[in-house]
Order: C-alpha cells, then structure tokens, then sequence
C-alpha cells in the first residue's frame, strides 16, 4: 500500500520517504521496494547510520537533485544534510515508535510553505477511542481481514517447569521443515534478576535441546551486518531455531516459522506480545504461539494472559490494553497526562466522542484561532488548562 502511494507521488515528478524504526526493518523494505519497484524505472535509495560518509555524501547531493525518488532509511533521514529537492511523501512504518516532534521533523524535509503528505503505518492496533483523540487530525483506515490463505495463530498458555512439553512440540514442527522463535526478556544473565536471557538459553536449547538443529542468536548488540546475515540465513532455512529478544518483534517476515515461543511471558506488555505472536502465522501452515509464564502472577499479569489466550482479533486486544492501562500510557511515555478524566470514559461514551470531535471540527473550520467573541470563554478555558500535559504540547 504504501509503495503503491509512493508510486503515484513520483509518477507526479515528486520524491518519497519511508522511514522505519530500526535497520532491519529498513532494509527489508528497501530490498522489497528495489524488487518491486526498480522494474519501473524508480529510483531507490537506502540510507542508516552505517552508511559510509563518502556514500552518504553522493547519496545525498543525488537526493538534493531530484536523483533519487524514493528514499528509504531509519532516523538518519532527520539528518541536517538529508534534503530533498520537491519531498511530497513522507511514509513513516510502525509509527508507535516515532514521537509527534520526529514526525514533524519529517515533514519539514519538503518544500518551503508545501505541505508533506504523511502516510503513518502500524501493525499494533490503535483503539478506535484513541485513535480519534491522539489521531484527530488524521485520516485512519483499518484493515481487519488477514491476507487469503493465512490461519489464525493458535496461542498456547504454559507454566514454568512445564516447557519440556512446550520443546517437545516445537520439535515436531521441525521435523515437518518448519521453523521457531525462542524469545527472552533479557539479553545477558542478571545478578539482579532470575529471568532467563537469550545467551544462556540459547546455550541450553543448541546443546541439549536440539542440537541437531541449526540455531543463532539475535539480539541489540549485535553488529548490523551480522544481524542481517543472521537473518538472511533464517530467511532461507539455513537456520531453524532463532533465539531473541523482542528485537525481532517487527521486521521479520518468514513464512516458514509456525512456532513463537516467549518465556516469561509475563515480563511483556499485550503489545509486544501480540507483534511477536505476529511474527508466526505468515504463511498457509497452521502456527503456534506459546506463552510461558512464571508464578506467582499479578492480577494485571493473569488478566493479560487470559486476553492473549482468548482474543487475537488485535483491535479488540488493543481495547482491552486501554482498558487496563489507560489511554495515558498508550499513547506514550510522554504523553502520561493524556486523557485523565474524572467522569467521562472514552470506551463507554464513544458515541459522544464522536459527536464532539465533529463539533470542534466544524468550529476550528470556521474560527481556527478561536477569535470570535462567542468562542473567547473557550479560547481562555484551552490557554488556563490545555488538555494535553506539558510534555506533548513540548513534543509539537
């Protein structure tokens, strides 16, 4: 969708910008685009923090003389030597993890006095009630289908001391060819926790698990090109076993893994635990994840276990995520005064939110600075007591 956007801003003779969070996600679709796109005679570009300083410096003028068309990077695209000769795109992937100020910056990469069109993209569902009050000003499409072919994950709950059975399964769908994730809270052992980490059980699991099965080890500290070789070798089967942390809870796409293993389960918020129950499930074959969690649980702790059990519609868990932490914290560490009220409630009363977001529309078309003598009592209500908390009117 998003390439098909860009093709008809470059068609238009404008450039476009796609921005994600991390180089492997990046890369990926830069890879996609230079596939699918190259063929028609678009130009493509990639561009992290790797990128060597005398490339960088050809890439860039290039960018500058409307070169290149598509430019596809991480945050190196906020670069103050990144500029674009007629930007009219800006596609940000998995926007959760980008701030309103780092949207902002993108934007502000096109023309003087010409706005950006900004194409914002998520895989983690946004609630409806959120998506109105933090998203007001944007246009939101929902995709809720699953692309033709594809089985809803089955998600397997499992207590601690009981992963035995838990490996005993994830090894008969390696003998079918599949593939799995093993995935860890933790990259090195603690002295201050006894959480398992990704090193150590990725020890345990190639030496006395399945030794006989090709495994690797993947998490932040990695270098890149070792990351991406890592993955290239899972990609192509020539690695079966991927052991991570949630380094790999966006970007990865393999058909082939049917099996999503998380121990301590408990240590993961639901949204985390929805994107790597995503990781699975991508291709025909029925997929699994299990969610191996350690007592004594908390109140909070069972209550999202019991909703990764019982819903995968992500929509729906994004709901009940709200629900139990608050619209505040999902919209953001930076945004915790978001939406603290006394006696309204955004799930129960959607339908007045709805018809108070149409309101305010119309008066901002008509009176934007809130200028007019009827709307001065408004007008010093928002400047004595803004509804958003410091923080985000500090973040644009």
């Amino acid at each position: 969708m998003a390439f098909l956007a860009a093709l008809g801003v470059i068609a238009a003779g404008h450039q476009a910008a796609f921005m994600a969070p991390t180089e492997l996600l990046a890369r990926q679709h830069a890879d996609n685009a230079a596939r699918l796109l190259s063929p028609l005679g678009v130009k493509t570009a990639f561009l992290s923090a790797d990128v060597p300083s005398s490339a960088r410096r050809l890439l860039t003028q290039s960018l500058a003389e409307g070169e290149i068309d598509l430019l596809i990077g991480t945050h190196a695209l906020f670069g103050e030597d990144v500029h674009f000769a007629h930007l009219a795109l800006a596609v940000i992937d998995e926007q959760q993890r980008f701030g309103v100020e780092q949207r902002r910056l993108l934007a502000a990469k096109g023309p003087e006095n010409k706005p950006v069109n900004i194409l914002a993209l998520t895989a983690t569902p946004i609630p409806r009630t959120l998506a109105m009050t933090a998203f007001g000003d944007m246009d939101i499409s929902a995709i809720h289908t699953m692309p033709a072919g594809r089985l809803p994950v089955e998600t397997h709950l499992a207590r601690m001391g009981n992963e035995s059975k838990v490996y005993e399964f994830v090894r008969r769908e390696l003998e079918k060819g599949h593939q799995a994730y093993f995935v860890y809270p933790l990259i090195e052992e603690s002295e201050k926790s006894s959480l398992k980490d990704a090193e150590n059980m990725h020890a345990f699991l190639s030496e006395k698990i399945f030794p006989d099965v090709p495994s690797a080890l993947l998490h932040s500290r990695i270098e890149e090109e070792e990351k991406r070789r890592i993955m290239q070798n899972y990609r192509d089967g020539r690695i079966r076993i991927l052991v991570a942390t949630s380094v790999v809870e966006v970007g990865v796409d393999v058909s082939q893994a049917t099996c999503m293993v998380v121990e301590h389960a408990e240590r993961f918020g639901l949204s985390a635990l929805h994107q790597l129950r995503g990781r699975v499930g991508r291709g025909k074959e029925q997929s699994y994840c299990f969610l191996v969690y350690n007592e004594p649980l908390s109140e909070e702790g069972k209550q999202r276990m019991r909703v990764m059990k019982e819903i995968s519609d992500g929509f729906l868990l994004a709901e009940e995520d709200m629900k139990m932490r608050g619209p505040g914290d999902m919209a953001g560490t930076r945004q915790s005064g978001f939406l603290k009220l006394t006696i309204a409630d955004p799930v129960r009363d959607i339908s007045v939110l709805v018809e108070a977001r149409e309101k305010a529309r119309e008066l901002l078309k008509k009176d934007p600075g809130l200028l007019n003598p009827e709307n001065a009592l408004l007008r010093d209500l928002l400047d004595t007591a803004a509804p958003f908390d410091e923080n985000l009117l500090a973040a644009g």
